[in-house]
C-alpha cells in the first residue's frame, strides 16, 4: 500500500529541492494566492527594506503609487533626505505591527495621536517619525500640519490600493509609559530626552504581534473591502538590542515571530499572503552571498534575485512571462568577491534604526 510521501513532488524533499540544487537555481519557493499585475494599484510600506520593493516594482514598470509625493522642485537627494518616494506615504520606516496599527488608526479613525513633541535645539521633531524632517521642523505648528498630510496620505492609500506590501522589521520597541504610544526610534537618541519613568521598553511577543497585525488588516480590509495584502520580513539584522540579548540571538528571537505571524495570518485569511523575500536572503542554502561583509546589508544582487524570484513565482502561476528589469540585472557576486550594498551609508542612516550603530562603543569611543 502506498503512503502520502511516495507521490510528493521532488520540491518537497531537501536532496531534490536543495542540496543538489546550485542555491541560484532553488525556485518555485512562492505559491502567491493572487496575481500582480503591471496595472495593479501597489502601496508599500515597512522597515528599511520594504523600499527595496517599490524600487524593483518601478524598475518594471508596475504601478506603484505614491500618494505624498512632495513639493515639486526638490532634488533627487533632497527627495531621498526628506523621505519623499521612499514609501508610498511619508511615515518614515514602520518597524513594527503594533507601529502599522498606530498610524491606521490615526488615518482611519477618530483617534488622534497625543500631543507629544521632541524638541532639540530648538527645532521641532515627531516622535512618531522623527527622521523624516532633516534638523528638525520650524514650530509645532509646522510638524502637525505635516503629520496630519500623511495621515491623509496613508488614508488614501488603503482605500485606493489593490495591494498593500507591508515588511515587518522588529518586534522592540520604546513607548510612552503614560499614553502606551509607540515610537519610532529610543527617545534620545535622534531627538526627544529619554526619562526612564516616560519611557519604556517593550519586546512584543507572539500574541501582541498577532493582535497588533491583525487588528490593522481589520482596519484596512474595513476600508477597503477589494484590499488584499502582501506580508514580508526583513532579512536585515537589528543594528542593536535593549533586551538583554546578545544581538545575534536577539536577531533570530525577532525574526522567528515575525516570521511565525506571517505564516499565521496568511494560513487565516485568504486575502493575506507571504512572500519569502526573507528565507531567499538568509538561509544558509544561500551561503550568505547576498550580504556585504558587514554580514548586515543587502546587496543590490540579492534584492535583483529576491524580485526576479517574485516575478517568476507570479509567472508560474498565473501565466505570462516574468517581468524583466531595464536594464538588466547585474551579475550574481561569487562569494569570494562580493559587491556594494544597496543601500550607502548615508542612505542606511535615513533608517532610524541605524542611529543606534553610531552608538556602538567603537564609535562611542574611537
Amino acid at each position: 500500500m502506498s503512503q502520502p510521501y511516495e507521490t510528493l513532488p521532488e520540491d518537497r524533499f531537501w536532496r531534490t529541492a536543495v542540496a543538489e540544487r546550485d542555491a541560484l537555481e532553488i525556485a518555485g519557493l512562492w505559491q502567491p494566492r493572487y496575481p500582480i499585475k503591471r496595472r495593479t494599484r501597489i502601496v508599500t510600506a515597512g522597515s528599511c527594506f520594504a523600499q527595496h520593493f517599490s524600487k524593483a516594482l518601478v524598475a518594471r514598470r508596475y504601478r506603484w503609487l505614491d500618494f505624498e509625493p512632495g513639493p515639486a522642485g526638490l532634488t533627487a537627494e533632497q527627495r531621498k533626505d526628506y523621505h519623499y518616494g521612499t514609501f508610498s506615504f511619508r511615515t518614515g520606516n514602520i518597524y513594527t505591527p503594533g507601529m502599522l496599527l498606530q498610524w491606521l488608526t490615526w488615518a482611519l479613525t477618530d483617534a488622534t495621536p497625543p500631543d507629544e513633541v521632541w524638541e532639540k535645539d530648538g527645532r521641532f521633531y515627531d516622535p512618531f517619525r522623527p527622521g523624516v524632517e532633516p534638523g528638525g521642523f520650524l514650530s509645532v505648528e509646522e510638524l502637525l500640519t505635516s503629520r496630519a498630510e500623511t495621515l491623509a496620505a496613508i488614508a488614501e492609500a488603503v482605500r485606493g490600493a489593490q495591494v498593500f506590501v507591508f515588511t515587518m522589521g522588529l518586534t522592540e520597541a520604546w513607548n510612552s509609559r503614560e499614553t502606551g504610544v509607540e515610537y519610532a526610534v529610543c527617545p534620545g537618541t535622534l531627538a526627544g530626552q529619554y526619562d526612564a519613568d516616560r519611557h519604556g521598553f517593550v519586546n512584543h511577543g507572539f500574541g501582541a504581534l498577532m493582535g497588533d497585525m491583525t487588528a490593522a488588516l481589520r482596519l484596512m480590509f474595513r476600508a477597503n473591502r477589494a484590499l488584499k495584502v502582501l506580508l514580508t520580513v526583513s532579512p536585515v539584522p537589528l543594528t542593536a538590542t535593549a533586551s538583554g540579548q546578545h544581538v545575534l540571538t536577539a536577531t533570530s528571537h525577532s525574526k522567528s515571530l515575525l516570521r511565525a505571524v506571517a505564516s499565521e495570518l496568511t494560513a487565516a485569511q485568504s486575502r493575506v499572503d507571504y512572500f519569502p523575500s526573507y528565507e531567499i536572503i538568509t538561509h544558509p542554502a544561500y551561503r550568505g552571498r547576498f550580504f556585504a561583509p558587514n554580514l548586515r546589508s543587502v546587496l543590490p544582487e540579492g534584492v535583483d534575485h529576491v524580485m526576479t524570484q517574485f516575478f517568476q513565482d507570479q509567472a508560474s502561476t498565473f501565466g505570462g512571462e516574468a517581468a524583466a528589469v531595464t536594464p538588466p540585472p547585474r551579475p550574481l557576486p561569487t562569494i569570494e568577491e562580493p559587491a556594494e550594498p544597496e543601500l550607502t551609508e548615508a542612505e542606511e542612516l535615513r533608517c532610524e534604526e541605524e542611529i543606534l550603530a553610531t552608538f556602538a562603543p567603537d564609535q562611542r569611543h574611537g
